[in-house]
């Protein structure tokens, strides 16, 4: 017992809400979108977040990704508090995380290892090191080494969102945030790309938290939360 008190208090949250509230407008028109959230996330969980529409999902996975700093109460990511944090602050905190959405979000006028590159370049620990090899070699991982220099418009729904996985992984980033990753893809391929995620977030050590309407891939996590009306709660209300 006290080995597992132990190992316990070492072990701190890489994601740590508390109490946090999220307003969007001011004055009359203000509405709040997060409620009193609680939530901590471990180094290497899948963690995966669901609930309705407009529930305030994407909200708290912005929050969480420095896309915007917090109002009320505390968000710690990496240890940062993001309350009030500064635009510098966020930017820095950004380097760390990986980020998947529902669109691809590739650059059509640059090829699959132009895109991942890019993504190396933000990087100062990469740009003496060779950026085409890493590039390549993440190509090769997520089996689009005969695709490396293609242009997005010339690759199919699957192959695109495996672009855009190798790009969010390829710096190994600490967190990888994905919104409905699979919502535009069939059943095949989504499900080839949350299992790819899986894969490489388990060799890198990788934090994925992943937002989803998506039933057919929730056994991939370790972990599922739910919200509705911008609240966490262990399951889904029922009448």
């Amino acid at each position: 017992m006290n080995l597992l008190l132990t190992v316990t208090k070492m072990s701190e949250p890489i994601i740590s809400a508390r109490n946090l509230n999220h307003y969007f407008g001011d004055g009359n028109l203000k509405k709040q979108a997060l409620f009193d959230i609680n939530l901590d996330i471990y180094a290497g969980e899948i963690v995966i977040m669901t609930g309705p529409s407009g529930s305030g999902k994407t909200t708290l996975l912005t929050l969480m990704g420095g896309l915007r700093s917090a109002q009320e109460g505390s968000l710690k990511i990496l240890d940062r508090e993001l309350r009030d944090a500064s635009k510098q602050e966020l930017t820095k905190l950004r380097g760390n995380i990986g980020y998947i959405f529902q669109a691809h979000n590739l650059l059509t006028f640059l090829t699959a290892k132009q895109n991942v590159r890019m993504s190396l370049e933000l990087h100062d620990r990469y740009l003496k090191g060779d950026l085409d090899k890493v590039a390549n070699d993440i190509l090769t991982t997520v089996g689009l080494e005969e695709r490396a220099e293609y242009y997005a418009d010339n690759l199919s729904g699957g192959q695109k969102q495996r672009v855009a996985i190798a790009r969010a992984l390829v710096s190994q980033p600490k967190i990888v945030l994905a919104d409905e990753p699979t919502a535009a893809l069939d059943k095949k391929s989504g499900r080839d790309a949350v299992e790819l995620m899986q894969k490489l977030a388990k060799e890198q050590d990788c934090t994925i938290l992943l937002v989803t309407h998506d039933n057919r891939i929730l056994d991939i996590a370790d972990r599922i939360v739910y919200m509705e009306d911008g609240r966490l709660m262990d399951r889904p209300e029922t009448t």
